[in-house]
């Protein structure tokens, strides 16, 4: 490894050059193009003493360049997102969220939570992130590390629990400003600062945790931000062709308003009662793994696609009554009686089942991010305690991984074993 990132130092140095311009000292920048290089050297750890040693310098250095040196991560992020959205061109933009599993309770944010990552609850910090992703790349764009209730002194009416968590908050230097939100929050913080930064998605992918949220997609129609997003089958809706009716008027008291007759579906029912026969062979992409009898490792599976209308109280309705229409996509796969996932988009009402399932599908790009980022990179390997510099080696973690896909896309040789 070593000797492949001798052979591409003029490439990083360039590129550390570029990322690193908003760095005010030499020696900073310096640092910063040190410390991708010990991400990206081998080594099964990458938190700061086993890299240290890896590049034969004193640890003190990394701990002061990322803990105490004064270097602002959101500007660097800014021309980190710049100049991934150009290397990518992105599809889509997907969110999701992934846990960093930790001992103790004294790294920030660390608590007993949920994470898919695990698949249990258990001790972790959770961290939400947006990528910029196609089909053969993709790259992080923002992050945003979620404060659990358990660490926002403002969320309890125990004075002495409060004091504990005040004292907790200082000695990692969480601000007065960083308060418990909910993910969904985040994610819109994200998307916001982003566009602030002058860029916006062509499409917003996100699962369940996120798509099942009226208000996150409510704020996404107000953002002007198209989405395919996972639901679940329990999700309410009327059929596309379903208009509000309005009963005749008495003439005493208030008018009637227009209203549905009907009460609203499933989805899950509405695609049973659409049928099987509506149902669609859709080839969404070809992956890497073949086999005697998948010779082109295509993966394919049977969809169905429904024009509904989402039923919740707080989705707005048009002046006649009605509530807007938007896709419904299900994936009912060969040999199961009933469709396995679903999702809601907005996409154009032309738009082919093919594109609808090769979007819903896309967010699997994040999770070999994901792989990248924590085995190879080193996300998860931070051991400080503080708020700045967990946020400033997520941000060097993504400067690496920008690197290295700039470097597979142009010369896929030079990226052998990073």
């Amino acid at each position: 490894m070593p000797a492949e990132l001798d052979a591409v130092r003029d490439r990083l140095e360039e590129f550390a050059g570029e990322v690193f311009a908003p760095f005010s000292r030499r020696e900073q920048r310096l640092n910063g193009g040190l410390y991708l290089r010990g991400l990206m050297l081998d080594g099964r750890r990458k938190s700061m003493q086993p890299m240290a040693e890896r590049l034969g310098v004193d640890h003190q250095r990394l701990q002061q360049f990322i803990t105490s040196s004064t270097w602002d991560h959101t500007a660097v992020r800014r021309r980190l997102a710049d100049r991934a959205l150009t290397t990518v061109t992105p599809d889509a933009w997907v969110l999701d969220d992934t846990g960093h599993v930790k001992d103790g309770d004294a790294s920030p944010c660390v608590s007993r939570q949920y994470t898919g990552t695990a698949g249990k609850i258990t001790n972790c910090q959770i961290a939400v992130s947006v990528h910029a992703v196609t089909d053969t790349c993709s790259a992080p764009l923002n992050w945003r590390l979620f404060l659990p209730e358990s660490w926002d002194d403002q969320k309890t009416d125990d004075p002495g629990q409060a004091a504990q968590i005040a004292a907790r908050r200082r000695r990692c230097g969480i601000g007065e400003d960083q308060r418990h939100i909910p993910k969904w929050q985040q994610a819109l913080e994200m998307l916001d600062e982003l566009a602030e930064w002058g860029h916006t998605p062509p499409l917003l992918c996100a699962d369940a945790g996120y798509g099942d949220n009226t208000t996150f997609r409510l704020e996404l129609d107000h953002r002007g931000i198209g989405y395919v997003v996972a639901v679940k089958g329990s999700t309410s809706a009327y059929p596309g062709d379903a208009m509000p009716v309005t009963a005749p008027y008495s003439g005493r008291g208030r008018p009637p308003r227009p209203g549905y007759p009907d009460q609203a579906s499933t989805a899950a029912e509405l695609v049973q009662a659409a049928g099987r026969g509506r149902l669609r062979q859709v080839t969404w992409r070809h992956g890497s793994k073949k086999t005697p009898g998948n010779p082109t490792a295509r993966m394919r599976s049977r969809f169905i696609a429904l024009r509904v209308r989402p039923a919740n109280r707080d989705i707005p309705r048009a002046e006649d009554g009605s509530l807007p229409q938007c896709w419904l996509l299900a994936e009912w796969p060969v040999g199961e009686s009933e469709p396995t996932d679903y999702w809601l988009s907005t996409l154009p009402e032309r738009t082919p089942v093919k594109t609808l399932a090769r979007l819903a599908k896309i967010r699997w790009r994040i999770e070999h991010d994901y792989r990248e980022l924590k085995t190879g990179l080193g996300l998860t390997h931070f051991e400080g305690r503080s708020w700045i510099g967990w946020h400033r080696h997520v941000t060097l973690v993504s400067t690496a991984h920008l690197f290295l896909t700039e470097l597979r896309l142009s010369d896929p040789k030079a990226v052998g074993a990073a």
